[in-house]
């Protein structure tokens, strides 16, 4: 089974879950990415099942309000009943490494607002120890080298800075004015330390650790099919 299919596999189960344990006229909490997408295609014909969604980026913002939702601002709302995102890597605490879309600032500002966290993902982002994919950083754009230099010497890590795909010349500049450092070369042996002492580094806005605040629940599709993990 192609990975395009595993995820739309898993975007699938993911509505049926959402449906079937999620009562009616809730909030809902909705990611970014590749994955996410295909979710919301799936969850668009049930878009009156809902009183709306917060979402974690204009890109999904956009795409949401196409299919009929109404999307709440996060301070428009105290709390959301569950948030439903992928993952760049996941591993079996449920930790993940999330931000290759650039949204991890917000796609951790609504995750904290959720009783639950719903993780959806295809099997080759399960890791045993987060780092194989470079950890994101978004950075105040004034800290950007300051930051750098403290990530190579204290962590170790090979760190550039992201640019656009379209214009390898441009910086890219998330929804939030900010700039992101990718960290290439770790090893994440203990995720909710990493994640408090990067948080501490002046002039950083957010990292990609997502430990603090697990996946409550894993879909995860494979050539096999689909299966839940709870943790």
């Amino acid at each position: 089974m192609h990975q395009d299919e595993q995820k739309a596999l898993v975007a699938k189960e993911a509505v049926s879950l959402i449906l079937k344990e999620i009562p009616e006229g809730e909030i809902l909490g909705i990611g970014t990415g590749s994955t996410v997408n295909l979710f919301i295609d799936a969850l668009a014909p049930h878009a009156n099942y809902f009183k709306g969604v917060v979402s974690s980026s204009d890109a999904s913002t956009a795409r949401l309000q196409g299919h009929g939702f109404h999307v709440f601002d996060a301070n428009e709302v105290s709390s959301i009943v569950a948030y439903v995102d992928g993952a760049d890597e996941i591993n079996p605490l449920g930790q993940m490494m999330k931000g290759g879309g650039g949204a991890l600032t917000r796609e951790k500002i609504v995750a904290s607002m959720a009783k639950q966290f719903i993780c959806i993902c295809d099997s080759t982002k399960q890791v045993d120890i987060l780092g194989k994919f470079p950890l994101p950083l978004e950075v105040i754009p004034l800290s950007s080298a300051h930051i750098q230099r403290i990530l190579e010497q204290r962590f170790g890590g090979q760190v550039s800075l992201r640019h656009t795909k379209n214009q390898s010349s441009q910086i890219f500049v998330t929804d939030n004015g900010g700039w992101i450092l990718d960290v290439s070369g770790l090893k994440i042996a203990h995720p909710k330390e990493l994640e408090t002492e990067l948080n501490q580094i002046p002039g950083v806005i957010c990292n990609g650790v997502f430990a603090l605040n697990p996946a409550n629940t894993l879909i995860v599709s494979s050539s096999a099919g689909v299966a839940r993990i709870n943790y």
